[in-house]
C-alpha cells in the first residue's frame, strides 16, 4: 500500500475508510462459515455487518476525492482505490440496498431454510462478499481494478443464483456463469488493446485516449471499444447478452434477486460509464458507428423487454424482462453522450435500484405468505396484504414514469438528452420507444395492483391478514417512499449530479 508523503488527515482518514469499505465485508464473509454461529447470532452478525458498511460509505459520501494505491508493479499495472463522485452514487447504491435487502432476508429465509441450516450461512457469506466486491469495483481507479473485482463480482455473486441446489438452479447459475465470463473476455480484448494506445487506464474524467495516440489506429480502437462495452453489458442485461437474468430471478431467492436485478446489474453499467467516459472519451465516439450501433441495441433491449415482461405470467421472471428493459433505457442515455442524456442515464440508475429492489421483494413476500409465484395468483392479494402491495404499486408507478415518482424525471431527461441529440433517427425514435416501452411497463405492473386492490364479486379474503413481519414490511416501506420523496427533490440530486457530468464533455 502507498500513500502519498505528507498526506494530511483528512486523506488519511479517506484512505482508511475507502480500505475498510472493501475489506470490512470481505473479511466478514469469509469468517461467517468457520464462526458457524447459531441462526440468531449469525442474523445479528450480517446485521451489525451492512449497518457498518452503510456507515463507511455514508462517511465516504462526505469526503472530498482521493486515491490510494494498494500496490503497483508497472505504471499501467495498478491496483488502487479512488474516490469520486461516480464512485459515491454507485457506492450508495450498493450499501443501502444491500442493507435493506438483507434485512428483509432475515426473516424471508426461514422460508427457504430451517433455523441453523448451513446453505443459509453460505447464502449470508456470499451476500457479503459480494456486496464486497461491489464496493471495491465502485472505487476502482482505473480499468485494471475495475476488471478484476467485475470478475469477482461475477464468482461470488454466482453462488447466490445456485443457492437451492435444484438442477433448475443449478443450470440458472452456469448461464449467469457463462454470460458474464464471455462478456468479461470480449471486455478483456478491449482493456488489452486500451493498454497499448491509451497513455493511461487511469479513470479521467472525458477520457484519456489522445489524437497522437488514436492517429492511424481508430478503426482498431472503435472496435474493440464497441467489443468491451458489449462485453461488461453482460452483467447490464442487454441485447444479446441479456438470456440469464430471466434465468437466474427465478430460481434465487427473492433477496438475492433484488441484489441481482438492482444492484449487481448496475456494475455492468458502471463498467460501461468508466469505459467510454473515463478512458476512451466521449468525443472520440461521437457521431461514430459505434455510438449508433449501442444507440440502437439499448432501444432493441428496451423495447424486446418490456414486450417480454408483458407476455411472462410469473411475477419474478416478469420483473427479471422488466430489468432488461429498465436498466438499457440508463445505457441508451449514457450512449446519447451529451449532458441531458447522462443525466437521465444516472438518475434512472438510482431510481431503477430503489424501485426494482422494492418490486422483487413484495415478489419475495408474495412468495413467503402463501407461495403465490404467478401474476394470476396476486387476485385479492390486497385485501389481505395491503401494505405490500401498496409498496409494489408506488414502486411500479416510478418505473412506469409517473410524475411526481422519481422514474418520471430520469425519462424526461432521457427524451430531452434524445431530442437534443442531433442524430436524425434516434432524435425522434428514442422518445417514441421510450413511450412505447412506458405504456407496456403499466400493462404488465398495473393490472397486478388492480386485481389486488380489486378483485371483484365472489372473492374471499382470509380472515388474518399475514403481514405484521417489521423485518419484511420495514424495507419495502424505505424503498416505497424514496421513489417518491426523491422524486420531489430531485432538483437537488441534479445540482448534485451537475458539476461532475460538465467535466466529462
Amino acid at each position: 500500500m502507498r500513500m502519498r508523503m505528507g498526506a494530511g488527515y483528512g486523506e488519511v482518514s479517506m484512505n482508511i475508510l475507502m480500505l475498510f469499505a472493501v475489506l470490512v465485508p470481505a473479511a466478514a464473509g469469509i469468517l461467517l462459515p468457520v464462526l458457524k454461529p447459531a441462526r440468531k447470532t449469525m442474523l445479528v452478525y450480517t446485521g451489525c455487518v451492512l449497518f457498518i458498511e452503510a456507515v463507511l460509505v455514508t462517511g465516504l459520501l462526505f469526503m472530498r476525492e482521493g486515491e490510494f494505491v494498494l500496490f503497483s508493479m508497472t505504471e499501467k499495472l495498478t491496483v488502487s482505490l479512488k474516490l469520486d463522485p461516480l464512485a459515491k452514487v454507485f457506492m450508495a447504491i450498493a450499501a443501502y440496498g444491500s442493507l435493506l435487502a438483507g434485512i428483509f432476508a432475515f426473516r424471508y429465509m426461514e422460508h427457504e431454510e430451517k433455523e441453523g441450516s448451513f446453505k443459509e450461512s453460505t447464502f449470508y457469506s456470499f451476500y457479503l462478499l459480494t456486496e464486497a466486491a461491489l464496493i471495491g469495483m465502485d472505487l476502482s481507479s482505473n480499468l485494471i481494478a475495475m476488471y478484476f473485482f467485475f470478475e469477482m463480482l461475477t464468482l461470488l455473486s454466482m453462488p447466490l443464483v445456485l443457492f437451492e441446489r435444484t438442477g433448475e438452479s443449478i443450470a440458472a447459475a452456469l448461464k449467469y456463469l457463462f454470460y458474464s465470463v464471455g462478456g468479461a473476455f470480449l471486455a478483456l480484448a478491449s482493456l488489452f488493446v486500451l493498454a497499448v494506445y491509451a497513455p493511461t487506464l487511469s479513470f479521467v474524467p472525458g477520457g484519456t485516449l489522445t489524437k497522437e495516440a488514436v492517429s492511424g489506429h481508430e478503426t482498431l480502437l472503435l472496435i474493440m471499444t464497441f467489443l468491451g462495452v458489449v462485453g461488461f453489458s453482460a452483467k447490464a442485461g442487454m441485447y444479446p447478452l441479456h438470456g440469464w437474468l430471466p434465468t437466474a430471478h427465478p430460481q434465487a431467492p427473492a433477496p438475492a434477486s433484488a441484489v441481482l436485478s438492482g444492484i449487481i446489474a448496475k456494475a455492468g453499467v458502471l463498467a460501461i460509464v468508466r469505459l467510454v467516459f473515463y478512458v476512451v472519451g466521449p468525443a472520440f465516439l461521437q457521431g461514430t458507428w459505434v455510438q449508433t450501433a449501442l444507440l440502437s441495441l439499448s432501444l432493441l433491449t428496451v423495447f424486446m423487454g418490456s414486450m417480454m415482461a408483458y407476455l411472462e405470467k410469473n411475477l419474478k421472471k416478469r420483473l427479471a424482462y422488466s430489468s432488461v428493459s429498465q436498466i438499457s433505457y440508463a445505457l441508451f442515455g449514457f450512449f446519447l453522450l451529451n449532458t441531458a442524456g447522462f443525466m437521465g442515464g444516472i438518475l434512472q440508475v438510482i431510481f431503477h435500484c430503489m424501485a426494482k429492489v422494492c418490486l422483487f421483494l413484495t415478489a419475495g413476500s408474495f412468495i413467503f405468505h402463501g407461495n403465490r409465484r404467478m401474476v394470476g395468483d396476486l387476485n385479492g392479494i390486497g385485501r389481505t396484504m395491503p401494505y405490500t402491495l401498496l409498496a409494489f404499486t408506488f414502486a411500479s408507478l416510478s418505473l412506469i414514469g409517473i410524475p411526481p415518482f422519481g422514474g418520471f424525471v430520469s425519462k424526461w431527461y432521457l427524451a430531452e438528452g434524445a431530442l437534443s441529440s442531433g442524430i436524425s433517427v434516434i432524435s425522434w425514435l428514442g422518445p417514441v420507444i421510450l413511450l412505447v416501452s412506458a405504456l407496456l411497463t403499466a400493462g404488465y405492473l398495473l393490472p397486478v395492483t388492480v386485481a389486488g386492490f380489486f378483485p371483484g364479486k365472489g372473492f374471499k379474503a382470509e380472515e388474518k391478514s399475514p403481514e405484521g413481519k417489521a423485518l419484511m414490511l420495514v424495507p419495502l416501506a424505505v424503498l416505497a417512499l424514496l421513489t417518491l420523496v426523491l422524486g420531489l427533490v430531485s432538483g437537488l440530486l441534479n445540482q448534485g449530479l451537475a458539476g461532475f457530468i460538465e467535466a466529462l464533455f
